[in-house]
């Protein structure tokens, strides 16, 4: 243990601590610009660069950055002097003199850390004029790029490289030419990007933001020719109410369900349902592939989920000789959508083509998801727009809605009813925990001895455990970010040494909980903790906990598909993937 005295406070705290953590461990807030973590999941960036946290340190000439100078022994530190005060007024007020002045358009108007940084210092004017530096504009469908807005923070960087290891971004040039971007300054699109959009979930400016699809939505409603309907994830409920001044974690399902009523949604549905579709075709996949492994077939094991689609784009990227590997059932947004398209729209009167398919997803990357020319039928999408939980939020305050004074309502049917099973698919582990629970019942025909899969939860990166399948040790890992799912692939390609049967994949921190259409948590892990307890609280107080016993998904295989992975559901529910390895070459 170190002993020192920050702001005169005499404190201790573990060798190697920075003095920016050890004076937040003790209730002393310095500012940052650049630094970024999630505390619980072994994640941190502390580059130093932008000099916000400098601090004084006695007998040290300099100034010191605090998020990257550690601790030492009778260290004297004053985080708020006159000095540190005037050091980082003047770094923040050369930074504003080359950035836009456009806070009233920007994306992140009240999100956004350097206008907090900027009234926290009472800084009312710019001292410095001269020249501002502009680059092109850019965008894929889910991410877009103002960099005149970008302070060069470079924590979509280091999200990038080294949470994701996804490669798209990194500063290029020098001075005052520098610039985040990817390598050869090529577009998003065109790198080896995976719209994952956690470069927009840290980014403390306007540099990064979500493509808003908002005007689409309401240009759908306003249409007298065309039925819309809805779809709302599991991640959504237990973070939309953040948007509204609630607590993080309060489930707000029914007044959600209400809201989108009054949003002008002809139906409310719950993508819940299809989470519970998914599983029925999923399981039954992984059990067909465990029957021929049994028998001596050839079979590609483990099967990876394939339900997070900033995951499918970082295998088709990285990892193309492995394309048989991941599970060909589509996400449940994309399930719902060509149920919606193929077997909704007839019930309801409509041609396809003249169905809206709205989603409300924590996720980014479904937006470009929901694009792939496979997720449709002759150029009509399965699902024709996706936007996220801080769209919807919006769209709610921009219709002088307010999420607090809704009454509690339910989805529609017969697209509405769902089991705990399906809630768990916002959080890391509930993917497999879902499928565990109906996998079981199904290849025993026994009733689960303890439905609760306690080996699948947390916020470790990768859990592994070994399920006993009725006396067949079944093998699993659980890993969220890819950085973490690129280490569980090198293993499969070099001959899956552990022996994994089933592997669950999610992008982001937490899963879907943490995405990056979610409300912003600016690096507090105990908001997307509070979350994923909110899930499993849901799940908990379900009547019907197991995918297998929702009885609107037993009616639609009964009335429609017949069973799962039979050849219509085959046909509708399931996908194929590519080589997309091109993209990375082009980086190379």
């Amino acid at each position: 243990m170190i002993n020192l005295t920050i702001d005169n406070k005499p404190i201790q705290v573990p060798e190697g601590t920075t003095i920016l953590k050890a004076a937040r461990m003790n209730g002393i807030d310095i500012p940052t610009l650049c630094h970024f973590e999630l505390d619980g999941m072994n994640f941190e960036n502390k580059p130093g660069g932008c000099r916000v946290c400098v601090v004084e340190v006695k007998g040290r000439r300099n100034l010191a950055p605090a998020c990257a100078t550690d601790v030492m022994e009778g260290m004297e530190v004053l985080t708020h002097s006159a000095r540190v005060i005037n050091a980082r007024k003047t770094v923040v007020e050369l930074i504003l003199s080359d950035h836009p002045n456009d806070c009233l358009q920007c994306e992140k108007n009240g999100d956004c850390e350097l206008q907090s940084l900027t009234k926290r210092l009472g800084i009312k004017e710019i001292p410095f004029k001269g020249e501002t530096s502009t680059y092109r504009k850019d965008s894929t469908l889910s991410v877009y790029r103002d960099m005149d807005k970008c302070v060069m923070c470079r924590r979509c960087e280091t999200m990038c490289n080294k949470f994701q290891t996804a490669g798209a971004l990194s500063g290029v040039n020098r001075g005052f030419q520098a610039v985040v971007a990817p390598a050869f300054e090529q577009n998003l699109g065109d790198s080896s990007c995976i719209n994952c959009g956690q470069c927009v979930q840290v980014c403390p400016v306007g540099a990064l933001t979500l493509v808003d699809n908002i005007s689409d939505v309401l240009k759908a409603i306003a249409d007298p020719t065309k039925k819309v309907v809805v779809q709302t994830a599991p991640a959504v409920r237990v973070a939309l109410g953040e948007e509204f001044g609630m607590q993080p974690g309060e489930i707000v399902t029914g007044k959600m369900a209400a809201a989108l009523r009054r949003l002008g949604f002809d139906q409310v549905y719950d993508t819940d349902w299809s989470a519970d579709l998914t599983i029925m075709e999923e399981g039954t996949e992984l059990l067909g592939r465990l029957q021929k492994a049994l028998k001596g077939e050839e079979v590609k094991l483990p099967m990876f989920t394939s339900c997070c689609p900033a995951w499918v784009a970082f295998y088709e990227k990285n990892f193309p000789d492995l394309l048989e590997y991941p599970s060909t059932a589509k996400s449940p947004q994309g399930m719902f959508g060509a149920v919606a398209k193929n077997y909704l729209a007839p019930k309801l009167g409509v041609k396809r083509e003249d169905l809206v398919v709205v989603s409300v997803m924590p996720c980014l990357a479904k937006k470009s998801e929901l694009a792939r020319e496979e997720l449709g039928v002759n150029g009509d999408q399965d699902v024709n727009i996706s936007i996220s939980t801080r769209e919807l939020a919006h769209m709610i305050r921009q219709c002088n809605l307010n999420l607090n004074d809704m009454p509690e309502e339910d989805f529609d049917s017969p697209l509405g009813q769902s089991s705990g099973a399906a809630v768990i698919f916002g959080s890391t582990g509930g993917v497999m925990e879902a499928a565990l629970r109906t996998a079981y019942e199904l290849h025993t025909g026994k009733t689960l001895p303890r439905i609760d899969f306690e080996e699948t939860r947390g916020f470790q990166g990768i859990k592994e455990a070994t399920i006993d399948f009725d006396g067949f040790p079944l093998k699993i890992a659980v890993a969220y970010s890819l950085g973490n799912a690129r280490k569980i692939m090198e293993e499969v390609r070099n001959g899956n040494p552990n022996g994994y049967h089933f592997v669950e994949v999610m992008a982001c921190p937490g899963g879907c909980i943490g995405g990056a259409g979610q409300p912003y948590h600016h690096g507090n892990s105990n908001i997307i903790r509070k979350r994923m307890e909110a899930i499993y609280r849901e799940d908990a107080g379900k009547p019907i906990r197991k995918s297998h016993e929702n009885p609107e998904i037993i009616a639609i295989y009964d009335e429609y598909y017949g069973k799962p992975c039979g050849h219509l559901s085959h046909e509708q529910l399931h996908t194929h993937y590519f080589d997309k390895s091109d993209k990375l070459e082009a980086t190379k």
